[in-house]
């Protein structure tokens, strides 16, 4: 057996940190976090009246929130959690997955709020760039308003086929201009009201919470500023530790000046409530600067839209390759690494967003609507964390149990403020419960088939083998059979297979090729085992690959082929005396079994139902040989019923010819 490697990725952070680096970093990581300041002090402050517990509070409860949950948790921990240089909660989950099949489950919720998180993200985000219109001409209807967003969101959509890698190169000047421009509109204001500085005393976010009248359901509005970092951890692949770290500082800092600046601004009206069409983040400019700001928003939040989708993009593919979603068209629009664009998921967001829109139809109603999802996707994260930190980082049991209790306290704080949103969010709540449901049926279905997989040892059948593939009575099927199996070891096969080539119609080839496809805990990596079963005949390969490697069949097997020419193991040149003579190589023949639920099963009603939804749900996906990447003009499908557990015998009897039958069997033959 001899092992190889089809190729080599070294880790992301070895890169150096430099500024074209950093640049990329901007616009590829902190859109969604860096456009927050559009909402989130706006919705603190609602229609309440202004005063300095709640402006103060207000913005030091921000302020602690992007230093405890971003900054310690995701940019100093969570990206320590890297998987060969990837990150996100399956990159996580594959590396923890081992400690306990239960992880299963913060896995997948994880996912399915954050796939959730897609369909809100770009309409509150692009609606709060657009309805700063209303400063420049407070009668703007809302019907044009939404109109403009409902015309932008689409064209982002429509775009996506393209790939970003053209407009890409422009997302990090964009957003540097951004945090610039934010931070330096934020500094004239704290400078004006430099008093503000004291709301860094964390002590006025704990007044708010328990002074304030119902000061703890501003937890909600607040948790608004972290939405972007659970994204942040998804783009780890793109840019690397480093440069995402150093990134943070400016970002940061940007973030904290423009939210004081606001908080600073808004001390002017105490006493009196601000209004709900009142944003402060378009108030503190100058009244030359709102609309070159508005157009810069709107360039920002379509930066950051973009960046959230090609993460559910990412979420996808390895949901696909982890077996928790069904096969889809994933398609590669350039040749940029990591670059990917998935159809069916893409319209399925749009077609979210636009009913988001068109139902809340306001920023501020969105506001009402949002968080809850990303702080379940932070706990699961949290919890996965926790047993990366004990069981792969080997970190003490209380140091871990003290860091768990910190975040999960303010993160299930979180939660309970977020719990007043749910009646507002039936409709995305629904949406995100179909996801998850969706992926544990596609895990649960999958390991009940796998569960009942009849697998036999090859036995006798390899030496039957090598006499069909001599037989000459027998016509030649084709000169390399290719089968996929699930077996990983070279002693067992599945009985369906032996029964394809041997009894559903006997199919000789000069050589049988069989191949298993395993995964990788890493996510790039792509090597393959040879097993030699019979010489000159039989033989199996050993696929492993990355998380987020696509199963391209017909190029992993032609690059082995490849392989083994060029250390002479085999000659594929046709046996065809014509072709022979001509040196061309021999045809290749890809047989596909395609498993269908047989009628013949007496399953319990809970394995019924899993099954049944597993199979309706993959009528959606895919064919195998789309999603192996085979050439359907040289694949055979053979549908193979699947039979888990049969019926009890029948208590059949045969009869003596002219003996009596009895009535009841006399009327079964006239139905019949």
């Amino acid at each position: 057996m001899s092992s190889v490697a089809l190729s080599d990725t070294g880790s992301i952070h070895n890169r150096r940190i430099t500024a074209a680096g950093l640049l990329v970093t901007l616009g590829i990581i902190f859109g969604d976090i860096g456009t927050s300041p559009l909402y989130v002090f706006k919705s603190i402050l609602g229609d309440r009246p202004i005063s300095e517990l709640l402006v103060y509070g207000g913005v030091s409860a921000v302020f602690w929130t992007l230093t405890l949950q971003t900054s310690i948790k995701y940019i100093w921990l969570t990206l320590e959690a890297d998987n060969h240089g990837e990150g996100g909660i399956f990159s996580l989950y594959s590396l923890v997955r081992k400690r306990g099949r239960w992880l299963l489950w913060p896995a997948i919720i994880g996912a399915g709020t954050l796939l959730a998180d897609g369909i809100i993200t770009p309409p509150i985000s692009v609606s709060s760039a657009i309805e700063g219109l209303k400063i420049l001409d407070p009668g703007l209807s809302e019907t044009y308003i939404i109109a403009v967003v409902l015309i932008i969101i689409t064209l982002l959509f429509g775009f996506q086929q393209f790939g970003t890698k053209v407009v890409g190169a422009s997302f990090g000047p964009i957003m540097l201009v951004w945090f610039v421009t934010i931070g330096g509109l934020g500094l004239v204001q704290v400078l004006h009201h430099p008093g503000i500085l004291a709301a860094l005393n964390p002590l006025y976010a704990i007044k708010l919470l328990t002074v304030y009248p119902k000061g703890f359901w501003l937890l909600g509005a607040v948790f608004l500023c972290t939405t972007g970092a659970e994204a942040l951890y998804s783009d780890l692949g793109h840019c690397g530790r480093k440069n995402i770290r150093v990134s943070w500082i400016l970002v940061k800092v940007a973030l904290v000046l423009n939210y004081f600046g606001q908080a600073a601004w808004a001390m002017q009206f105490v006493g009196k409530p601000l209004g709900g069409d009142q944003n402060p983040f378009f108030l503190i400019a100058p009244t030359w600067g709102v609309l070159p700001l508005i157009l810069l928003a709107t360039m920002a939040t379509i930066i950051a839209s973009q960046a959230l989708i090609s993460g559910s993009y990412t979420l996808i593919s390895e949901a696909v390759s982890l077996n928790f979603w069904p096969k889809v068209r994933i398609l590669f629009p350039t040749d940029q690494r990591g670059q990917i664009y998935v159809p069916s998921i893409n319209w399925m967001l749009w077609a979210g967003c636009v009913a988001v829109q068109l139902w809340f139809k306001t920023s501020s109603n969105m506001e009402a609507a949002y968080g809850f999802s990303i702080t379940v996707a932070m706990i699961t994260t949290s919890i996965l964390l926790s047993q990366y930190l004990r069981g792969v980082r080997h970190w003490a049991l209380p140091l871990v149990g003290f860091i768990m209790l910190v975040f999960l306290t303010v993160e299930l704080s979180f939660l309970i403020a977020n719990i007043t949103k749910l009646l507002n969010r039936l409709g995305i709540l629904v949406f995100e419960w179909g996801l998850i449901l969706s992926m544990w049926v596609g895990y649960k279905g999958r390991q009940i088939k796998n569960r009942y997989l009849d697998m036999t040892t090859w036995g006798d059948n390899l030496a039957t083998l090598q006499e069909l593939s001599q037989d000459e009575t027998v016509n030649k099927y084709a000169s390399n059979l290719v089968y996929l199996t699930r077996s990983k070891d070279a002693q067992r096969i599945e009985s369906r297979i032996i029964y394809s080539i041997l009894r559903k119609k006997p199919k000789r080839a000069d050589h049988y090729w069989f191949l298993n496809i395993s995964l990788l805990n890493e996510p790039f990596g792509m090597r393959y085992t040879l097993e030699t079963l019979v010489p000159d005949v039989a033989y199996k390969i050993n696929f492993q690959l990355g998380f987020r490697i696509q199963p391209r069949i017909n190029l992993l097997f032609r690059r082995v082929l490849e392989d083994m020419a060029k250390h002479g193991e085999i000659d594929i040149t046709s046996r065809y005396a014509t072709l022979q003579k001509r040196h061309l190589p021999g045809d290749f023949r890809f047989v596909v079994l395609d498993k269908v639920l047989s009628f013949d099963n007496q399953l319990s009603f809970w394995e019924s139902f899993i099954l049944k939804s597993y199979f309706f749900i993959n009528r959606l996906a895919i064919s195998d040989q789309q999603a192996f990447g085979l050439d359907t003009s040289d694949v055979t499908v053979e549908n193979v019923p699947l039979t888990i557990q049969p019926y009890r015998q029948l208590d059949l009897q045969r009869a003596a010819l002219g003996e009596a039958q009895p009535a009841t069997a006399v009327v079964a033959e006239a139905l019949i």
